[in-house]
């Protein structure tokens, strides 16, 4: 049942979009079929491979360093009063500065380099995962904590047994949260300063002959991918943490 109904509203979703089309335009909004087009056109010539495998790569490496990063600094922060009041601040600050301003300083201080890409999307997602784990972290259940200093576990079974357990909901929210932050960041990153990759796909079509089919035929897949990701694999990476409740 649940499947059927996705499709259907896919199919109201597609039907809406050709009405649309044939009211606005075919230069202003190309029909479904003229976007299809373009994407197997680009997927012939090799264009689109490259370029939404260069930025699932970016998204990749930036995603996972943000994330044990993030997790490290959230545990630290839960659990240490000191912690959280030095850096409580200027997480805040972080979290709250636009991630065009940091992409454009990444760039400014580090130059128009790799290094410079991931670390601005890191620097973007790194305060969205530390502050979801960080409740995680300060609401471990204290019967536990009693239990492991009763057993006297050392540190290494109470964080395997004690923790992770109790932070593996936290960790897969942050995850999903922060896969759907990172990979619009890794566009913008991308459109301001690489010389490939989804995002200077985009970029480039818009410039040279504002191709709206073509915009949204990048869009459209890079979407479908990490909807695909999410689905097959967060959801159910989220499903199996839940699974006692």
């Amino acid at each position: 049942m649940g499947a059927l109904t996705r499709i259907a509203s896919l199919a109201v979703l597609v039907a809406a979009w050709q009405f649309a089309a044939l009211e606005a335009g075919s230069r202003l909004l190309p029909a479904p079929m003229a976007v299809m087009r373009f994407i197997l056109e680009e997927a012939e010539r090799g264009d689109l491979a490259h370029n939404v495998g260069v930025t699932l790569l970016r998204v990749a490496i930036s995603f996972a360093v943000a994330m044990v990063l993030g997790i490290l600094l959230g545990v630290a922060l839960g659990r240490s009063k000191a912690a959280d009041l030095t850096l409580d601040t200027p997480l805040l600050v972080l979290l709250n500065t636009p991630a065009l301003v940091i992409t454009v300083l990444a760039y400014v201080w580090v130059g128009l380099t790799e290094t410079a890409a991931i670390l601005a999307v890191v620097l973007n997602k790194l305060p969205n995962v530390a502050v979801i784990v960080r409740e995680g972290a300060r609401n471990l259940d204290p019967g536990l904590d009693e239990m492991a200093r009763a057993y006297r576990f050392d540190r290494r079974t109470w964080a395997m047994d004690v923790l992770v357990p109790q932070l593996q909901p936290y960790v897969v929210t942050a995850a999903r949260s922060g896969l759907s932050l990172a990979w619009k960041i890794v566009l913008v990153v991308e459109l301001l300063g690489r010389p490939d990759g989804v995002g200077f796909a985009i970029n480039y079509y818009f410039v040279q002959s504002t191709d709206v089919a073509a915009i949204i035929g990048y869009s459209l897949v890079f979407m479908t991918v990490m909807i695909g990701i999410d689905v097959l694999l967060l959801q159910r990476l989220e499903a199996h943490v839940r699974r006692w409740r």
